[in-house]
């Protein structure tokens, strides 16, 4: 039910008159305060910077009690139609998330000429401490008021919590040599040198030099410490950037302004190549603002209709992925339309088969479960409605996918409707592959980039000097 506010008239207040408010305080309540005001002080925000502050911790901007002052004089006491005169305040302590937070007011003199009130205040946590004292002068309400309170929209802080993680882990790690394959538009580019940057990678440019050059000059990017290994066309810097990981001179590639069949075909060439015994497939890793936990989408960009067989390769790719970046027995929902296994939706047919191989050893390193629709893989309340039990319903860790085109949509409506930041990744070469979209931006390449750290940082041996092209 819509409280009511009801205000009370200078002539109703008596000195000794008190109200208070009670509020939890959290971690989404300080980025709002964040957002709306501007103050992006990282004692507020930043977890490890935080840490390491006279602080030991986060905690809330000073002003986040004295809106909850505010917040007692315009509802409770004098309550609608308040209006404030001066304040001093003193800042005794800080609230931090976790804490209960009581503000209160109490009248300490009338003024009657021009209906002012002056009100101590003070704001204390569960444990009685005081965070803050202080003393307000109001205007009284001129109209008695008694009304519902207006509704408010609702908000929800769409915090990116993974992507800094996912950073601070990549930069615990010596930047990756990576082979820039084509880096001929000003998106391709930037998105090198942004990682490079930030200490996530050592580009080496593949492609034709004088594009490159031309283009780092149009930006006022400065790539005069990088290695350019020049190429006549897109052909040649798809061979060339492999053969340079061939010959142990980049950990990875990362796929530039030319066409993936382009990279691909390279990357697949039987002799020449960076195939292993695994199927290639392409993996997203997502940071969905209000869930609780990162999601690994596999296969939306590679594998259009993928096999049974396939499935398995991409299963236990995305398992090792998600190993690497933390997630010690990843849960693994096989996605279709349904939740039974129906002969008509292959499917279904295929996840119970993926299942069955997983109890048999065929796929290892994490939990599967499946058919499974999206609902009840990521909704706990979705799956008990629908009366599945199941270690993975509900709190999946890695989505299957039935085949690209379901993928591909269930990634853009997450990115584009959800805000998810993405960062993507080729699994199954013998290095791992970023593929960036001419649509993505800075911090998705970023996250990629240190997807790809994280992914060959500790499987290959320090980078030698580049080879020269034959």
């Amino acid at each position: 039910m819509t409280p009511m506010l009801e205000n009370r008239l200078f002539d109703e207040i008596a000195i000794g008159d008190r109200a208070e408010l009670t509020r939890a305080l959290d971690l989404d309540d300080i980025r709002a305060f964040a957002s709306v005001t501007g103050d992006l002080n990282p004692a507020h925000l930043d977890t490890d910077y935080a840490a390491a502050s006279p602080m030991h911790g986060v905690i809330a901007h000073g002003q986040w009690a004295v809106a909850l002052i505010s917040a007692v004089l315009g509802t409770r006491l004098p309550g609608p139609g308040t209006l404030f005169v001066r304040q001093h305040f003193d800042f005794l302590a800080p609230a931090r998330p976790g804490d209960t937070l009581t503000a209160q007011v109490t009248v300490t003199a009338r003024e009657a000429r021009h209906k002012h009130l002056t009100l101590a205040c003070a704001c204390r946590n569960q444990r009685g401490e005081a965070l803050l004292r202080g003393e307000v002068e109001v205007s009284a309400p001129r109209l008695k008021l008694r009304m519902q309170a207006p509704d408010l929209p609702q908000v929800m802080v769409q915090a990116h919590v993974g992507y800094g993680r996912l950073l601070s882990a990549a930069k615990r790690h010596p930047p990756l040599r990576v082979a820039v394959v084509h880096p001929c538009s000003g998106e391709a580019l930037d998105g090198a040198i942004e990682a490079w940057h930030e200490g996530l990678i050592e580009p080496l440019l593949v492609g034709p030099m004088a594009r490159i050059r031309a283009l780092a000059e149009a930006a006022h990017a400065d790539i005069s410490a990088l290695q350019i290994i020049d190429t006549p066309h897109s052909h040649a810097s798809a061979s060339l950037a492999v053969a340079q990981v061939r010959a142990g001179h980049a950990a990875a590639l990362m796929k530039g302004s030319l066409h993936t069949d382009e990279l691909l075909h390279a990357v697949l060439d039987k002799d020449l190549g960076l195939r292993s015994e695994r199927r290639l497939s392409h993996a997203f890793v997502l940071d969905v603002p209000g869930h609780p936990r990162p999601l690994l989408l596999s296969d939306a960009a590679i594998n259009i209709y993928p096999t049974l067989a396939d499935k398995r390769d991409i299963a236990q790719n995305a398992i090792d992925l998600a190993r690497r970046i933390g997630i010690e027995s990843p849960r693994v929902a096989l996605l279709s339309a349904v939740e039974t296994v129906n002969p008509a939706i292959t499917s279904t047919m295929d996840a119970a088969a993926l299942c069955k191989m997983a109890e048999r050893g065929q796929i290892t390193g994490g939990v599967l479960d499946g058919p499974l629709a999206f609902d009840n893989a990521i909704s706990m309340d979705a799956a008990h409605i629908k009366g599945i039990v199941s270690p993975v319903a509900g709190q999946a860790d890695i989505l299957i996918v039935p085949d690209m085109e379901s993928g591909n949509m269930l990634y853009k409506q997450l990115t584009f409707m959800a805000d998810a930041d993405a960062a993507g990744v080729v699994l199954g070469a013998r290095v791992p592959i970023m593929l960036t979209s001419r649509a993505d931006g800075v911090r998705n390449r970023l996250a990629s980039a240190a997807l790809a750290v994280l992914l060959g940082s500790t499987a290959h041996p320090p980078p030698q000097a580049p080879a020269a092209p034959d």
